[in-house]
């Protein structure tokens, strides 16, 4: 049988680092968005399932964070983007704006700058998502301000 499978990374996904508050709100989202969008919520949940807690003090400034600037390369298409990580009530992607609770937010969130991952988009089709920097929080609205 030829029957077409979904490409699948060949590489584990790396070890993700989260905030333990951002973590709770996180899976409670996921909880609420399930019969929505159960796709993302399943993705959501892999990585709640795979994260290293952290408290928001502790917690590396180069690692992927709720409110961060992150700029990345999609290895695919060559394609450079930077996007503010934000939960969907704070989600305008006209502003740069894109929402935990889209593929692209979901394979973002706990990334470490320099790291590579492959991630579904909402075609279901794998890209290679490159970070090649990270702003945390207080830097982008300090800059933004």
């Amino acid at each position: 049988m030829n029957m077409k499978t979904p490409e699948k990374s060949a590489a584990p996904r790396p070890v993700i680092h989260m905030i333990d508050e951002e973590g709770d709100a996180i899976e409670a989202l996921a909880m609420t968005m399930e019969a929505k969008n159960p796709k993302v919520a399943e993705l959501l949940y892999e990585e709640l399932a795979r994260a290293q807690f952290h408290s928001a003090g502790t917690i590396p400034a180069d690692i992927v964070t709720m409110n961060s600037k992150v700029e990345f390369i999609d290895e695919r298409s060559g394609s450079r983007r930077v996007l503010e990580l934000v939960y969907p009530r704070d989600a305008d992607i006209e502003q740069g704006r894109i929402s935990i609770f889209t593929p692209t937010g979901a394979g973002l969130i706990g990334m470490v700058a320099g790291e590579t991952i492959s991630w579904p988009d909402r075609s279901g089709t794998e890209r290679i998502l490159r970070i090649v920097s990270v702003t945390p929080p207080e830097t982008a609205e300090a800059a933004a301000g």
